[in-house]
């Protein structure tokens, strides 16, 4: 499956920005979400976006990207 990209707007982590989000998931299992945000708030994005996933998602930044994951069973955060 190819890689999904997506854009967090100005608005930030919305209901309808996670449920746009869980739908990608159904067709893909990597989804690159870029952020136009300094380092600090692209963490604290990143973990909001997890926790409201769920335990089968896990998040990695790479600049100001948040790529996110989603597995077949339950995941620990991992912290990079």
């Amino acid at each position: 499956m190819p890689i999904a990209r997506m854009q967090l707007g100005k608005n930030g982590i919305t209901d309808n920005f996670i449920s746009s989000l869980k739908n990608v998931f159904n067709t893909h299992n990597i989804v690159k979400i870029a952020v136009h945000q300094n380092k600090e708030e692209t963490k604290k994005m990143a973990e909001e976006i997890i926790k409201k996933l769920g335990s089968h998602y896990t998040s990695r930044i790479i600049g100001f990207t948040i790529v996110v994951k989603k597995w077949r069973k339950a995941r620990i955060n991992l912290k990079h």
